[in-house]
């Protein structure tokens, strides 16, 4: 069944989004403000993105709760209130469908509908989608622009280990839970992985579980997060103060409503630093790194953050060589995602809880009773948690695999890593729009800070598109190349590229190519760089000849 006439000019859509998250919601109530004729197609069941399928427990967000949301709309941030400092996934997955009822975007999104392919007309002006679910069949949709609303953290990342498959127990990835839950009662379960997700999994998993055994090669910081209800006379706070709120969050550099302090960590005494970040500790949160200005640019300001949070891990947790085990070295704090938690460290005072070192003593195979390490030795498990985040930012592109007019896929443009013009689009890929791509600040800022952003940059790029007759519009290859430069120059100003396993360089995917992918530049140097580029009529960009012209 086709939408639309394949072959010609006719198009069904104006725009084709993919995805339903926070991205694609957005982007269509814009697309519907420009009288555009659009649909968002989504895998799901239902929106959400991201918050509609990691329902691990423990899973809730380390951006505070009154900024993580949207702020186009006045109305919508006085109606919607927040019950949490940090909130759960089911409270985000409630917020996003609040939205998508308050605005009616379901009647514009297919749902439990997989995109198998997509392909650029050969004279880039058009794309037809492929797509298979709900319907039977297969599905062709024609639109002129193609907008990718996948987010940044949506392919799992499985680790292939030999053996899974004879495993006699059962086995997640925190990124794949089921809906339905998963009771561990009496069980033993085995914990892959140590990063934001496994810290946020493994409390909740060890207050059930009979035993839990945590499998670690990478030790990590991480900073209470402090969580709690949030008051009515909170909430009323807030609501009154977003204006300003969202005025900070906009002249940030990560998107967060707070300020950082322009103090360098070597300029003041160690008791006043000491004073400082214990009150940050206390306080809680992503508001760590903002103590001092130079903890991500100077290794020495660094280390004073990472040995503080070092000191805080040997006085929580009981057993020595355990606290040894546990503290980070190979990496400086905030380096990589810098977590937080809600007793993680205290978990490893329980008398049913083990921490196993996998540097020293890597996973072999999965056997049938368990995990077997290089050493022999086997530890007995019922269920296999996979904490081994996603295969970030360019690993939901490339299961799309888009191919532009030439016949040339994503993956074949990408072999050597991603490139892409300010994260938004890409050269030899006309009339594709990537929201938060690669080589723009998205994980590391708060993410409706960046999405809007984006959508904002989008709705106005077609706008302008329009009101000139102009049907064509491609990243320029020279563009594209100093943008990866100057991407290339912002991480290397920070320390962040020095995490060489960090995901952010894609390290935890064998064989994905080395490369620093999000923008370290700053939200706001790199927003007020978007704006410059549309003032400028689109610098960097090919525009096709209008239509009338043709």
């Amino acid at each position: 069944m086709v939408d639309g006439e394949v072959g010609n000019r006719e198009f069904a859509f104006d725009a084709v989004v993919v995805g339903a998250g926070f991205a694609g919601l957005y982007m269509l109530h814009r697309l519907r403000g420009l009288g555009m004729s659009a649909v968002v197609l989504e895998q799901a069941a239902g929106v959400g993105g991201t918050w509609y399928w990691n329902r691990y427990p423990g899973a809730r967000c380390d951006s505070e709760s009154y900024y993580y949301c949207y702020s186009f709309d006045r109305e919508l941030e006085q109606e919607w209130t927040w019950t949490e400092r940090y909130p759960r996934q089911p409270e985000i997955k409630a917020y996003l469908d609040h939205v998508a009822d308050r605005f009616d975007l379901r009647r514009d999104i297919r749902f439990s509908t997989t995109v198998t392919g997509a392909r650029a007309d050969a004279d880039g002006r058009g794309w037809t989608v492929t797509t298979t679910g709900a319907e039977a069949g297969e599905r062709t949709v024609r639109c002129r622009f193609l907008i990718t609303a996948v987010g940044c953290l949506s392919a799992a990342n499985v680790p292939d280990l030999p053996g899974l498959e004879s495993f006699a127990g059962r086995w997640f990835h925190t990124g794949q839970w089921p809906h339905e839950g998963v009771d561990v009662a009496g069980r033993r379960v085995g914990v892959v992985g140590t990063g934001s997700t496994g810290i946020q999994a493994i409390p909740v998993l060890a207050e059930t579980a009979a035993h839990t055994t945590v499998f670690q090669r990478t030790a990590n910081y991480s900073i209470p997060a402090r969580n709690g209800p949030l008051s009515d006379a909170e909430s009323r706070r807030y609501k009154a103060d977003y204006p300003q709120i969202r005025e900070v969050q906009a002249q940030s550099t990560n998107g967060h409503p707070f300020v950082i302090n322009q103090q360098s960590a070597l300029e003041v005494g160690a008791s006043e630093r000491d004073a400082a970040y214990r009150a940050a500790w206390e306080r809680g949160g992503l508001r760590f790194r903002a103590a001092y200005r130079d903890l991500l640019a100077d290794e020495a300001a660094n280390e004073t953050a990472s040995e503080f949070i070092r000191d805080r891990i040997r006085e929580i947790v009981r057993d020595p060589a355990t606290a040894e085990r546990l503290l980070p070295r190979d990496h400086g704090f905030a380096t990589k995602r810098p977590p937080i938690d809600t007793h993680y460290f205290e978990t490893y005072n329980r008398d049913d809880v083990t921490l196993v070192d996998v540097r020293s003593d890597p996973i072999e195979a999965v056997v049938p009773e368990g995990l077997r390490l290089r050493s022999g030795t086997v530890h007995p498990l019922d269920d296999l948690v996979f904490a081994t985040g996603f295969d970030a930012l360019t690993g939901p592109l490339l299961r799309l695999d888009p191919a532009g007019p030439d016949g040339t896929t994503l993956g074949e443009a990408w072999r050597e890593g991603p490139r892409t013009y300010l994260g938004l689009a890409i050269s030899g890929f006309p009339n594709l729009f990537t929201i938060t791509g690669p080589f723009s600040p998205s994980v590391l800022t708060n993410m409706p800070s960046s999405i809007e952003q984006h959508v904002d940059w989008i709705a106005g790029c077609l706008e302008h598109l329009r009101d000139t007759g102009t049907d064509r519009i491609e990243a320029d290859p020279a563009a594209e190349r100093e943008w990866a430069e100057h991407n290339r120059q912002a991480a290397d100003a920070t320390l962040l590229p020095r995490a060489a396993t960090s995901w952010y360089l894609g390290a935890n995917v064998p064989g994905k190519p080395s490369v620093f992918m999000p923008y370290a530049g700053g939200f706001a140097r790199y927003a007020a760089t978007c704006t410059d580029v549309a003032r400028s009529g689109y610098r960097g960009f090919r525009l096709g000849a209008p239509r009338a012209a043709a």
